[in-house]
């Protein structure tokens, strides 16, 4: 890894611009607002000039960042291996509120109407107000939660490393179904 993130034209593969990080980017860049946001193992938090690359603000947590960020709503939201989900403007990248989980977060969040919804390596899958960062409901799975879940319908799907897929109410947490495989659940359910 050269600890980069790239930009290339989608016809022609020209190279647009590139920037370099401090560490491995192992997170999934995300385009919003003519901003390009992107997390590091440097700890940082990058937000780029979609156009031009140039970074137009940073933020620095306490932990490497492998979840991708979703942005809704002008927030950005991502997870951090120092156990907390982070809440910032997305414009201007000041924190607007942070959860604490009881280990690191490498899930990318989730948002669907007004909830934030995010795995950690303490095995659970967390359900918060996304204005506020106050949790609504948590639900605990027999190992790590890196899959990242989705919101369809009134339900959230995710993976656990206990080899099962989860299918809960969006709204209480409640298990509707469940489905076990022969090995662990890291990739996200679509």
């Amino acid at each position: 890894q050269d600890h980069s993130v790239y930009a290339f034209d989608v016809y022609s593969g020209e190279k647009f611009w590139s920037f370099t990080t401090g560490g491995p980017v192992d997170s999934s860049p995300v385009a919003a607002e003519g901003l390009v946001y992107i997390g590091s193992q440097d700890h940082w938090l990058h937000a780029l000039d979609a156009y031009t690359g140039n970074e137009r603000w940073n933020y620095q947590t306490e932990g490497g960042i492998q979840s991708s960020p979703t942005v809704a709503e002008g927030v950005v939201y991502f997870g951090s291996r120092d156990h907390l989900l982070y809440a910032l403007d997305a414009r201007t990248g000041e924190v607007l509120w942070t959860c604490r989980a009881g280990d690191a977060i490498d899930s990318s969040p989730a948002v669907a109407d007004g909830v934030v919804y995010v795995g950690s390596h303490d095995h659970r899958l967390y359900a918060l107000d996304a204005g506020t960062g106050e949790q609504y409901w948590d639900y605990t799975t027999g190992g790590i939660v890196d899959s990242s879940p989705i919101v369809a319908e009134g339900v959230v799907y995710f993976g656990s490393q206990d080899h099962t897929l989860y299918a809960l109410s969006a709204q209480t947490g409640e298990k509707l179904w469940s489905y076990t495989t022969e090995g662990s659940i890291i990739s996200s359910p679509t």
